[in-house]
């Protein structure tokens, strides 16, 4: 029987073209999450799939990296397949895991693919440390300028002024004003209480 697992990474995304793949392929039951395939992360929809599946059974994917981003993970994936008797299928790639070939090209595919976000990290490291050297720090912009700042504080000296309304004329969410001023939140609870 073939089994179908299909996986994106973020809400916004769509399964409807692997979900289409798989049953063109005659996938009687596909598994389908949206969840990051970061190594490490857990996936329950995949974990379910390999519940599910039986002595004789394919695993289809649309795509090999839908299995996970590490080359370990994903070895370590196939091999609890081969042990269960289970055969893969990657529909994209064409590969069978059947075959000598087939094996071979997966192994050769999942180190690329490791490759290739070991360089995105290396890269994206790399950009932050020129970044800083330059003196620029990643992350928002700050809401309140250091003139903000001062008038907020004038204002939250003033008892008679709330911390929503000085929230509110300083453009900003009472959450934000919390962040900027901490003793206001504490202030406020306490008059709360």
């Amino acid at each position: 029987m073939l089994i179908g697992y299909a996986r994106v990474s973020t809400d916004e995304q769509n399964l409807d073209l692997q979900r289409d793949a798989l049953e063109h392929a005659g996938c009687e039951k596909i598994f389908e999450e949206k969840k990051s395939g970061r190594a490490g992360s857990k996936r329950p929809a995949l974990e379910d799939a390999l519940a599910y599946l039986r002595p004789d059974d394919v695993l289809v994917v649309w795509k090999l990296d839908r299995l996970g981003r590490s080359l370990t993970e994903m070895m370590r994936t196939l091999e609890q397949l081969r042990q269960g008797s289970v055969k893969f299928q990657s529909l994209t790639e064409q590969l069978d895991s059947e075959t000598a070939q087939g094996r071979f090209v997966l192994q050769i595919h999942g180190a690329i693919a490791e490759y290739f976000l070991e360089l995105n990290r290396e890269r994206t490291m790399e950009g932050l440390k020129a970044a800083r050297a330059r003196g620029r720090v990643g992350g928002r912009r700050r809401r309140l300028s250091d003139e903000d700042l001062k008038i907020g504080k004038a204002l939250l000296a003033a008892d008679t002024i709330s911390v929503a309304d000085v929230a509110k004329r300083l453009g900003v969410s009472r959450q934000t004003l919390y962040n900027y001023f901490p003793r206001a939140r504490a202030a406020a609870q306490g008059d709360q209480a």
